[in-house]
């Protein structure tokens, strides 16, 4: 008899810990997050593997991913709708899954992804070293 180990949480979040806004949004999920819905894993760390989620680099680079147990990926906004709503907190970005409003916080999103290592570094973040955060001019999902 075969027993399949069933991941505890309920969504990965794929995040930038190299962002800094990317790094306060996971630690600060991480701290409301009381029963353990949300598993977090860094896309910058050298060890991160984008193929093992289906994914390539510039995919996970470019926009927010989250990850089901059962393999189903979800990105932008999405992401933090679920991940939201896990933490008890969905009521805070449920107007962001209203059609017209969908559409606005996608782009919205899709525009901070995409600057957002020349926005971290107005705010102080340290350039990075080797190209573990380049993101492509233009996201892939």
């Amino acid at each position: 008899m075969r027993v399949e180990n069933k991941p505890h949480w309920k969504l990965k979040l794929l995040f930038d810990g190299s962002c800094p806004f990317c790094a306060r949004e996971a630690r600060w999920m991480k701290r409301r997050d009381q029963r353990g819905q949300l598993a977090f894993e860094d896309i910058s760390q050298p060890d991160f593997d984008a193929a093992s989620h289906r994914l390539t680099r510039a995919q996970v680079m470019g926009v927010m991913h989250g990850i089901y147990p059962d393999g189903r990926i979800i990105t932008k906004v999405e992401v933090f709708r679920q991940a939201y709503r896990l933490i008890g907190l969905g009521w805070l970005l449920a107007p962001t899954g209203w059609p017209i409003l969908r559409i606005l916080s996608n782009r919205g999103y899709e525009l901070f992804a995409r600057y957002r290592v020349p926005l971290g570094r107005l705010f102080g973040a340290r350039p990075c070293e080797d190209s573990s955060c380049t993101i492509g001019t233009k996201p892939e999902h």
